[in-house]
């Protein structure tokens, strides 16, 4: 249980973001839930800041929602500033929050895409930089932090086109050097692949093209599905042996004993999608 842990999630209004968030408060942590949306209407999709909040309490854990925008830097300042008056630290960091274009599922080579497809550089790619940057003082004072950056298979295989690829790619490798950086400190960075996770988007997706990911959705993720695996790895006195790697969520549940939502074990992509990265052990100061 991780009744006196003290979490932050990126980008939990709806998605991966919010089921991590609820996976970690069913657990009993304190988590810190940010997002843009305050009011959720006029928006493409449900969701917002204050009812993923209150989703971590009924979870068992402590829900506080935060009004933050991943795109800007004082905001996010503001944001773990927030966090250090009224909590004094940081346990877990979970990067989620990512800049979905609008076409990012099209299937298109991408020079017919929207050039606001590299809004996942922003919002994706350097916003879990920025977050770490600034939550790095605070896992700093526990000594045993944990952060997990949430990126895909998308930065192994081609998936969605180059700026999605690029942008998890780039998340996947700054994780390995994350890591390094804090190894002398206790903190601990670990990259997740989760597989198709049954989303607002993704379930919004295929009532639109049911054929879309064909039997695929049936083997898919609940959201919460994550934020158990995240529980248990920051539980795992092992877990600096994880740190700087990559994962398929569902290989790491497994060796964890970590169950989905309704009982069941979730397959693994790598099959279809390939193997994670493996980075080289040299170091060039």
């Amino acid at each position: 249980m991780l009744k006196e842990t003290v979490c932050v999630v990126t980008g939990a209004s709806r998605g991966v973001g919010r089921g991590v968030a609820i996976g970690l408060g069913a657990a009993g942590a304190t988590v810190y839930v940010t997002g843009r949306t305050a009011n959720a209407s006029g928006q493409k999709l449900p969701g917002t800041v204050y009812e993923t909040a209150d989703a971590v309490t009924a979870a068992g854990g402590r829900g506080i929602p935060v009004i933050c925008d991943h795109g800007s830097d004082a905001q996010v300042r503001e944001l773990f500033e927030r966090v250090n008056a009224e909590s004094g630290a940081l346990d877990i960091l979970v990067n989620c929050a990512i800049a979905i274009p609008d076409g990012l599922t099209d299937v298109a080579p991408f020079w017919e895409k929207p050039l606001g497809m590299t809004d996942l550089f922003g919002v994706g790619m350097r916003s879990t930089y920025v977050a770490s940057y600034y939550a790095a003082p605070l896992l700093l004072k526990r000594g045993s932090g944990l952060i997990v950056n949430i990126s895909s298979a998308g930065g192994r295989c081609y998936m969605h086109g180059p700026a999605y690829g690029a942008a998890k790619a780039a998340t996947d490798k700054m994780s390995f050097d994350m890591a390094h950086d804090f190894a002398p400190y206790g903190v601990h960075v670990v990259t997740l692949w989760p597989g198709l996770v049954k989303t607002e988007r993704t379930l919004a997706v295929c009532n639109l093209e049911p054929e879309k990911y064909g039997g695929w959705l049936e083997l898919g993720e609940s959201p919460e599905f994550q934020g158990r695996l995240v529980a248990a790895i920051f539980e795992d006195p092992a877990r600096a042996s994880r740190s700087g790697k990559v994962f398929y969520g569902a290989e790491l549940a497994l060796e964890y004993g970590v169950r989905d939502i309704d009982g069941k074990q979730p397959p693994s992509h790598r099959p279809m999608l390939g193997d994670p990265p493996e980075f080289s052990a040299a170091v060039v100061e």
